[in-house]
């Protein structure tokens, strides 16, 4: 059996039971804990470096959530069919587990640090990154890393009037709202999620929601950290002159606090003037004290404008570049400026600007999802880039950072709910935010300029959405704070807090916040959020200054999409055998023609800029699905001469005996003698349909004038044989097949 090692068990208030066990499996991590929900297995691993560089005065913190295809019986997609570089959706994990626990180790720690959470079993019906973050917690918790934990995460969601804790995925599908929550036992610290225009009152419940169950599973990892019983490492990774601080610190403070108090709106000439005044305290220095003295001195010279900043904003109510708490910098806004896009628009901060674009595909462009658990399609798509020229920096562009996936997931979730997923809007849409310059919130600009975007390339949005980035600078010993409406780079490094907030007018669709100290009062959140909506108020009033409601069409060079829908039973015989079918009306009619199948019908989705086109494709399709209807009249087409009559394709696949008494009002005596050939085209008219065969019986001579004085030629005797001299089919004189002339209808020979 192996050691037993130390389990914590946790019931939840929504009868969930998580189990917590370190000392079993992977005993030489620093810190290992198992946790198991159900069928749902999680493992999480810590590991710190003993040895730091002497020049390090950063933490290096690395966190990777994986999920191995095992845990749900999947093989892995691609050529080698093992796991490779993280999806999306493990980045966006990794994001709100690093997130929750950074801010919680010493500030002068510095030793490199790896967190590993494997998913190794899962349960469908369970969403395992909500109990990520706790099995991550707990792992450093029984560690002899030093930490000022322990947090957890819970997913919380509002399903009608009720918040539900970790909900399943079926739930999920009914909320109203949904967030990932992460909370100490004193103070959330984390939250990130989206709703469907849910008011302020009911984000805050929410909130309360989740930090009650969070306390009780961090309650758990207290225990189990005592039971673990290890001693916490002792370390020292800086080396400090107090001398040099408090010099520093004399000299530098009054010019930070002086010039902060300038309102300078420059962020490059802020930088210049602040590296100036510390240039300044270095010059007097040798080079050869410079060597030792000006490392540390940056370090102080960072707690030193850091503290100046923060008291001129408390103090003084004035903020670095010169603007009220709760003013937003300067919008302008302009959309079309891209000509050959479908949509595309440029929102401009301040000193943040985004150039935003719009692209409409056909179902075929939709993203395919296939991970270990979660898995299917998306139609609605927003990348975010952020080149190393939108901060002046000379950095090369490579892989798509974390941060871009995260900041573009963000721009999403909240943009996404405003765009009708029916008919109306049968399009896959993918929105790409460029970022050109950058001071603070480019996420926020991204979400009004896909806003601008969407409405210029006529997307039916149904309420414009904007966002804005929310700050908060606070002294725990006076009690002073202020909340700031659209921060500054600098004033989210140096603040409290960075709340984004996005919406429309009627209510909240995506948020993030990450808090950086302790005792964030539901008060003061409450403030902050009714901030926030002012100035997303603001802002949605400033973008319809340029457009105010999507365009009443798409642009003339916008694939044009119309949907039809054929009974399930039909879809095969529209693909045809190896898709031949399908691909011939694509290729005659030009257009890329997309089939689905739901519940009990198939929908066809056919796109071409060329209306004409479409409804040569809807023609095909139709003629192929039709149903033949006793009356109808068809124009056919002469597949095969018979002796008795001629087989006519009244509709693809489709075929029926025209026989040759109903070719015409006189009578034919052989078909050489009607004129028809093979390939004929010919009206005809649908006159029986059998009932056992289902065989379709035409006539063209119905369609005809009678002649004058015409009679009617009487049936002949029908009989009980079962010869015949004409085989089968179905002649005028010969009957049904039982009288003398057999099983056939053939014409009766003179």
């Amino acid at each position: 059996m192996g050691p037993t090692g130390f389990t914590q068990t946790i019931h939840m208030p929504n009868g969930q039971e998580i189990t917590l066990n370190t000392g079993r499996y992977a005993k030489q991590a620093d810190g290992s804990v198992v946790l198991r929900c159900g069928d749902t297995v999680i493992l999480a691993t810590v590991c710190s470096a003993t040895e730091v560089a002497p020049e390090t005065d950063f933490f290096p913190l690395s966190v990777d959530y994986r999920e191995k295809y095992y845990a749900t019986g999947k093989f892995p997609g691609g050529f080698f069919k093992r796991e490779a570089k993280p999806s999306d959706y493990e980045v966006l994990i990794s994001r709100l587990i690093d997130r929750a626990l950074r801010p919680l180790f010493p500030d002068d720690y510095h030793a490199e640090t790896i967190v590993q959470v494997n998913l190794l079993s899962n349960d469908k019906d369970q969403t395992p990154d909500a109990l990520a973050a706790l099995a991550a917690s707990a792992a450093i918790c029984v560690s002899d890393i030093p930490f000022h934990g322990p947090i957890s995460e819970v997913r919380v969601a509002l399903i009608g009037d009720e918040y539900v804790i970790n909900p399943t995925f079926a739930q999920m599908e009914e909320a109203r709202l949904e967030l990932m929550v992460a909370a100490s036992m004193k103070d959330i610290c984390m939250v990130e999620g989206e709703c469907k225009e849910v008011s302020e009152e009911e984000m805050l419940g929410a909130l309360k929601a989740a930090h009650e169950a969070i306390k009780i599973q961090c309650q758990a990892q207290i225990e189990l950290a005592e039971k673990a019983g290890k001693e916490k490492r002792v370390y020292c990774h800086e080396v400090n002159d107090e001398d040099l601080r408090k010099e520093l610190t004399d000299v530098c403070y009054q010019p930070c606090y002086d010039f902060a108090l300038t309102g300078c709106a420059d962020k490059h000439k802020r930088e210049e003037t602040f590296q100036s005044i510390l240039d300044n305290y270095l010059s007097k220095y040798t080079e050869e004290e410079l060597e030792t003295i000006t490392p540390l001195a940056k370090r102080y010279f960072h707690d030193v404008e850091r503290s100046a900043v923060r008291n001129a904003v408390l103090n003084e109510r004035i903020r670095l570049d010169g603007r009220k708490t709760n003013e937003v910098r300067p919008i302008w806004t302009e959309v079309n400026i891209l000509p050959k896009v479908h949509g595309s628009a440029v929102f401009t901060r301040g000193e943040t600007q985004a150039l935003v674009s719009v692209t409409l595909g056909t179902k075929l462009d939709e993203q395919t999802i296939d991970g270990a658990v979660v898995e299917g399609t998306n139609n609605f798509i927003l990348h975010y880039n952020f080149p190393g020229f939108a901060t002046g920096e000379a950095k090369a562009q490579r892989s798509t950072s974390r941060r871009e996936i995260g900041h573009g997931n963000l721009a999403e979730r909240a943009l996404k709910s405003m765009v009708p997923h029916d008919e109306s809007m049968p399009y896959t849409v993918r929105i790409v935010s460029d970022i050109l310059e950058s001071n603070g919130s480019s996420s926020m600009a991204s979400v009004c300029g896909g806003c601008l975007a969407l409405m210029d390339a006529g997307v039916p949005i149904r309420k414009p959405v904007a966002g804005v980035a929310m700050g908060m600078i606070s002294d725990s010993e006076t009690g002073k704070y202020a909340i700031l409406t659209d921060i500054l780079g600098d004033e989210d490094h140096l603040g409290d807090m960075d709340f984004k907030v996005t919406g429309t007018r009627d209510g909240i669709t995506a948020c993030q916040m990450d808090i950086k100290v302790d005792g964030l009062s539901y008060e003061v959140l409450t403030e902050a959020l009714e901030q926030a909506r002012q100035g997303r108020i603001h802002i949605l009033d400033e973008m319809a200054k340029t457009i105010s409601e999507p365009r009443a069409d798409y642009k003339e060079f916008v694939p044009r999409i119309e949907i039809i829908y054929i009974p399930k039973d039909f879809i095969g015989a529209v693909i045809g055998p190896g898709g031949k079918v399908i691909q011939d009306i694509q290729k005659t009619t030009n257009t890329i023609i997309s089939i689905t199948e739901d519940e009990n019908k198939g929908i066809v989705e056919i796109a071409s800029q060329n209306k004409d086109d479409i409804e040569a494709a809807k023609a095909r399709v139709k003629a192929i699905v039709a149903v033949p209807e006793v009356g109808e009249v068809y124009d056919g087409t002469i597949t095969s001469i018979m002796a008795f009559g001629a087989f006519v394709e009244i509709i693809p696949g489709k075929d029926g005996l025209l026989h040759i008494s109903e070719i015409d009002w006189k009578r034919f005596n052989t078909m050489e003698e009607t004129g028809l050939k093979e390939g004929d085209k010919i009206q005809v008219k649908l006159i029986e349909i059998d009932d056992k065969t289902g065989k379709l019986r035409l006539s063209r001579r119905v369609l005809l004038p009678k002649p004058e004085g015409y009679e009617e030629r009487k049936p002949a005797p029908r009989g009980n044989g079962n010869g015949g001299n004409h085989g089968r089919g179905n002649g005028h004189s010969g009957g049904h097949g039982n009288g003398n002339h057999g099983h056939g209808n053939g014409p009766k020979k003179a």
